[in-house]
């Protein structure tokens, strides 16, 4: 089985993080670690104009958070620890000097639709449908909540929220704004991807510093609000319905 992994290659200016893990790239806290602080490193390094995030594999970009470590917890702190994984990358992801495009070769379910929404472009394969499913496990998107929102709408937010168990076409998530465009074949994706990447570099880097503060203004006090929203998420993780709703997981 191939081993989990993060890692940062750079080319032409362009530097592409990419996560890995076999369970569908689902997200354990030490990937989600590694992952935050590759996009740190990304952002500060001179060689770097432009970043692209994406996963390996081509049927899923992230599955959310890893189940096996969910089933885990057993206490409130861990529990807040846990889900501040992804809350600790979307904030890395928004305060990153460097603009970010998401490469959404596949499916995105719960933390994973965060981490597409935080990124400043995404472009995506019509595979790439997403779900928001954790009010049915008995938590709730409360940390990706800001970041989906801010990218399509409270209204969009809600809805998906509530229906928690449909998968939204890639299709859908272009209209309410979450993709910028959807391509037939990752193919296509990768050669969009990658002529959008190489004319950002080619810009003012001071330009596109700025413009990205402009995009992210006002968004200062995430840095601590979704940590509120991680505890909220590790109180609920011990309740009797999660626990109960967790075991068919196992």
């Amino acid at each position: 089985m191939l081993e989990p992994y993060v890692k940062l290659e750079i080319k032409n200016q362009i530097g592409y993080i990419e996560f890995f893990h076999p369970e569908h790239n689902a997200m354990p806290s030490d990937n989600l670690k590694k992952l935050e602080n590759t996009i740190v490193e990304a952002g500060i390094k001179d060689a770097i104009k432009v970043i692209v995030l994406k996963s390996g594999g081509d049927r899923t970009f992230c599955a959310g958070a890893s189940f096996k470590e969910l089933i885990a917890i057993d206490d409130a702190e861990k529990g807040k620890q846990f889900f501040s994984g992804f809350a600790n990358v979307i904030n890395a992801m928004r305060k990153c000097p460097k603009l970010i495009i998401a490469r959404v070769q596949g499916k995105a379910v719960g933390g994973g639709v965060g981490l597409v929404a935080a990124a400043d472009y995404c472009l995506a394969t019509k595979y790439a449908s997403i779900k928001i499913s954790e009010l049915s496990i008995g938590i709730g998107p409360f940390v990706i909540e800001p970041v989906v929102s801010k990218k399509m709408g409270q209204t969009t937010m809600t809805q998906m929220t509530i229906n928690a168990e449909q998968f939204y076409t890639a299709e859908f998530a272009k209209d309410k704004g979450l993709y910028a465009d959807v391509f037939d074949s990752v193919d296509a994706l990768d050669e969009a991807v990658k002529a959008l990447a190489q004319k950002l570099a080619s810009y003012n880097p001071e330009a596109l510093k700025e413009i990205k503060n402009v995009f992210w203004q006002d968004t200062g006090y995430w840095d601590n609000l979704l940590i509120e929203r991680a505890e909220i998420s590790g109180k609920l993780v011990l309740s009797e319905f999660t626990k109960e709703t967790l075991k068919r997981f196992r």
